[in-house]
């Protein structure tokens, strides 16, 4: 499953994302993985939370991305939920970049494996590709 969270830049998208994951960690059976551009939130992370800062990592498109993702669920059977934070930076698509067939792995990945994706996304509303209409649950 993939939900979206959505809005231009400085619209207040991290506080929801955050705000979610600490909220869910309270009844999650498995794990949970918070992904970012950077460590700036780990502090505002509950503890039981994974966060992974992907700038760490030799990305450098939006498929090795999906190979990492698929790589984090390989090694934890117990993964339940995957927040993304700044997807556009870390899943390396840049602006105006279709982000359709990475949100479509990211979809058929999570069915397959049983994990959702709750994703921060610096677009708005009307330009998420129609496909995903109905995964946006937050709109800024």
């Amino acid at each position: 499953m993939v939900e979206l969270i959505v809005g231009k830049k400085g619209k207040g998208k991290t506080k929801v994302l955050l705000d979610r994951v600490n909220e869910a960690i309270k009844e999650a059976n498995g794990s949970i993985v918070y992904l970012d551009k950077s460590s700036k939130h780990m502090y505002e992370l509950n503890n039981r939370i994974r966060l992974i800062n992907v700038s760490g990592f030799p990305i450098q498109n939006a498929d090795e991305f999906v190979g990492f993702i698929c790589g984090i669920i390989s090694q934890d059977h117990d993964l339940e939920q995957i927040y993304l934070d700044s997807f556009l930076t870390t899943a390396r698509l840049g602006e105006g970049a279709d982000v359709t067939g990475t949100l479509s792995q990211l979809q058929a990945i999570g069915e397959s494996f049983n994990v959702s994706f709750i994703i921060s996304i610096s677009l708005d509303k009307e330009e998420i590709p129609e496909a995903f209409q109905s995964a946006i649950k937050v709109s800024l």
